[in-house]
């Protein structure tokens, strides 16, 4: 097996960091801060092979920090509980726990010097520590704050782990915490999972190579690739804004435009494999997927259904509409989806939609099928134009003649006594009242008929 040294030079690779500037946006490179959190408890004084647990736990953890002195962006601090107070009959003191050495460029040798010191004592108290933790990270509005949990035993105070992290993580204090179990029996393993990633150390090499594993986590990016996939399962779908969500804090962790690369294939991201996320594919609809966990240290791939294709609407002839805009749902729903331009293209996820056209009066057209990779052409006819003239102001509306029934279509001005408006072919009625008549038997009605690309004269 290679030394901590070798496996620790060869994490910090500086593509990193480059990628993930890239990714997030922001011009200064993003810092790391590892906050190691050591049992101090005085199961610690335990045999482990060839030595106890935490002689063997901080010699390795000193080769660590030390590894760590050349890495760029990079700041460790060391926190620990149960060092402090002894157990007495008296009882546990749940409080036992201490920043120990704070963050810094240039602490490594601190942490190592306060590493040799540490003797365990006194309970496990790794609630408390936790809640503690979070205020070990200075206030940083370009950092990953990433804590290291180095235990033996299971909380033995009131606190719930468990929820402690949880709590942390949507608030946004930290990313999804690391817990390296020392020589655990398999019957408590479980306690640990809902804390964060966990990680059993049976033995001194298992922990030597769990703790490289970790680092290579923590400092690593691991890449990402978004297949949207068409009705034959095919990542064909590109060209969509991405946005992914962390899952607990639901803060934005990176925003995407897909893209395909030169081959075709869909692009490679660079995604941090510290935490759950939601991904939200900005189509319309819009598609999800969340509680997705990434890999570290291999390549994921994210499979979302987006088949998608066009709508487009004409008119037959010239539009006499000025900026004429048709309302977008899906089958039978009210909400709408998108208010899309006329005479313009728009993409849609496959399926049936209703439209509804604002023309005069509006029109309607139901259950049109956006097919694969297709544009579906929805045509209405040319309008009309009916020109009004009024012996005088007054209150007037235009009714549409539908069989037996008038319905309303809109309202003339009172401020005008001749008038223009755009209407759709059929059959219609003028109905009118001058202003200063104060019976309803002055009012006058005219019929008139609109056909596609002609003018209607109509006077009172």
């Amino acid at each position: 097996m290679r030394s901590l040294k070798t496996i620790f030079s060869s994490l910090l690779l500086l593509a990193f960091f480059a990628s993930s500037n890239i990714a997030s946006g922001q011009s200064e490179p993003q810092k790391t801060r590892i906050l190691f959190v050591l049992d101090g408890s005085q199961s610690m004084y335990a045999r482990w092979e060839n030595g106890q647990k935490m002689q063997i736990a901080t010699r390795l953890l000193r080769k660590l920090v030390d590894s760590l002195k050349s890495a760029e962006n990079v700041e460790l601090a060391l926190r620990a509980y149960g060092h402090q107070s002894s157990v007495t009959p008296q009882g546990r003191n749940c409080k036992d726990t201490k920043l120990e050495v704070p963050f810094g460029p240039t602490n490594h040798e601190k942490i190592k010097d306060r590493l040799q010191t540490i003797r365990p004592k006194g309970t496990t108290l790794i609630a408390y520590s936790l809640e503690q933790a979070a205020n070990d990270f200075p206030a940083c509005g370009n950092c990953r704050n990433v804590i290291i949990l180095i235990t033996d035993g299971i909380e033995e105070c009131d606190g719930d782990p468990c929820a402690v992290s949880l709590a942390l993580q949507k608030r946004g204090v930290i990313l999804k915490p690391f817990v390296i179990g020392l020589g655990l029996d398999p019957s408590v393993m479980d306690a640990f999972k809902c804390v964060g990633n966990f990680y059993d150390a049976k033995d001194e090499a298992t922990f030597k190579q769990v703790l490289g594993i970790v680092i290579s986590q923590a400092l690593n990016n691991t890449t990402t690739q978004v297949n949207l996939l068409d009705e034959l399962n095919k990542p064909t779908e590109t060209n969509v804004p991405m946005t992914f969500y962390d899952h607990f804090s639901g803060q934005v962790r990176y925003n995407f435009v897909h893209t395909m690369d030169s081959r075709g294939n869909p692009d490679t991201i660079p995604i941090d494999p510290l935490g759950t996320y939601d991904l939200t594919v900005h189509t319309i609809p819009e598609v999800e997927k969340t509680d997705i966990d990434i890999i570290p240290g291999k390549h994921n791939v994210i499979a979302v259904d987006a088949a998608q294709g066009d709508l487009e609407l004409k008119m037959g002839g010239y539009n006499e509409y000025e900026d004429l805009k048709v309302l977008v749902r899906k089958k039978d729903e009210t909400d709408i989806l998108v208010v899309q331009d006329f005479n313009q293209k728009q993409r849609y996820l496959t399926g049936h939609y209703d439209l509804e056209i604002l023309t005069l009066p509006r029109t309607v057209v139901e259950d049109v099928n956006v097919a694969q990779s297709r544009t579906t052409t929805v045509e209405i006819p040319q309008a009309g134009i009916v020109t009004i003239s009024l012996p005088s102001k007054g209150i007037g509306s235009i009714l549409l003649e539908n069989g037996d029934k008038l319905e309303w279509v809109c309202n003339l001005s009172e401020l005008n006594t001749r008038e223009s408006i755009v209407l759709q072919p059929g059959y219609y009625r003028v109905v009118y009242r001058p202003l200063n008549a104060k019976q309803s038997i002055y009012t006058k009605e005219e019929s008139f008929k609109i056909t596609s690309g002609q003018s209607t004269q109509v006077k009172l």
